[in-house]
């Protein structure tokens, strides 16, 4: 199967994934099935016959519970960019999402995406805090910590569901979708029941809702006694290139462009190009971790200069031509929470903060 077809395929269990039609329907059993597995899962975790392991810092997971991508990334660089301006020493760790490596990798700034995955490397890039990833998060965790005995904080980017590293916070990301149809795996975008019970284990600490500014909260998200925050997602006023050249955005208008987007939702990328003024010639939708070999292919074929997602840059700078035959731009995604999200944080967190 070709990536545009996976693609196509990828979109369409989205969208279907929202409305409790036909096929969700018959798919309604198996999703009863995973389910019970999953609250299984949890039950083992819980009674300890399954290890949760404790780290000598404080873990800040964040994650959701729907699929898809709901902007969990930006959130994780907003979190960490906070906890800097605050004192911390953070650092990151990841699965690593679509890279090909097995071993635990520290992500540095020339790692190839193929050992760090794009998500992890992206943060790197955004943050220079130190970033590892490995198969099972809490080996990254104690690789980091070996590695980097000053950091006083981790941060475990898309772990909600990552039971075996123990957390003193969780934050569960939603974006405009909520909660889809309502329904698990298979039948709809669901990892896990939502909302949780009060007192059900591993339950997140915090929610937080982001969308573009001035659209509505999405439906079903909230959950009892469980403090809820927005936060607002844009583009920024500036692209960045291969090089770390900057230019404003608005001298792209009017410029025939190719569109890039390998996310989970690459339309939303694209509607908030146009929403920015620009009118991209075309627009080439890829999966979510695409293989570099679909932006080896644009890059070959490429008849305008290619606007994409900072995601994207991290494969995509990587293959353009030295000779500069090819231009390529990067749009980075900035997310705002509101200021009482990292209030909330700072108070949960009060308790381990180092000594002065």
């Amino acid at each position: 199967m070709s990536q545009a077809q996976g693609q196509t395929r990828e979109a369409a269990w989205l969208r279907r994934a929202q409305q409790r039609g036909p096929l969700s329907c018959l798919l309604w059993p198996v999703s009863l099935l995973y389910r019970s597995l999953m609250a299984l899962r949890r039950w083992l975790y819980a009674r300890g016959l399954l290890k949760v392991h404790q780290m000598d810092v404080p873990v800040v997971v964040v994650g959701n519970v729907v699929v898809g991508g709901a902007g969990k990334t930006p959130c994780t660089i907003a979190l960490v960019k906070h906890l800097q301006a605050q004192g911390w020493h953070p650092g990151v760790v990841s699965r690593g999402h679509g890279r090909h490596a097995t071993v635990v990798t520290h992500v540095l700034a020339d790692t190839p995406t193929s050992e760090a995955g794009d998500e992890p490397l992206l943060i790197h890039q955004r943050t220079s805090v130190p970033v590892f990833v490995a198969a099972r998060r809490i080996d990254a965790a104690r690789a980091l910590q070996a590695t980097h005995p000053d950091v006083d904080v981790l941060v475990c980017d898309d772990g909600l569901q990552h039971l075996a590293l123990a957390r003193q916070l969780a934050i569960a990301v939603f974006d405009d979708r909520g909660v889809g149809n309502g329904w698990l795996l298979p039948a709809g975008l669901l990892r896990e029941p939502w909302p949780p019970a009060r007192h059900a284990p591993f339950r997140p600490d915090l929610l937080l809702r982001q969308g573009r500014a001035g659209a509505p909260a999405p439906k079903g998200v909230a959950a009892p006694d469980m403090p809820a925050f927005g936060a607002v997602r844009q583009l920024a006023a500036h692209a960045i290139g291969p090089r770390g050249e900057r230019i404003e955005l608005s001298q792209l208008k009017g410029e025939p462009l190719s569109a890039v987007a390998g996310i989970a939702r690459p339309e939303v990328f694209f509607d908030m190009l146009r929403e920015a003024g620009l009118a991209p010639a075309q627009q080439v939708a890829l999966p979510d971790h695409a293989d570099p070999a679909a932006y080896a292919e644009l890059v070959h074929g490429a008849r305008h200069p290619l606007v994409c997602t900072e995601k994207d840059a991290t494969k995509l700078f990587a293959l353009l031509p030295a000779d500069g035959s090819v231009q390529a731009w990067a749009v980075p995604l900035e997310l705002t929470p509101d200021p009482a999200f990292f209030e909330a944080v700072d108070a949960h967190l009060a308790a381990w903060r180092p000594a002065p």
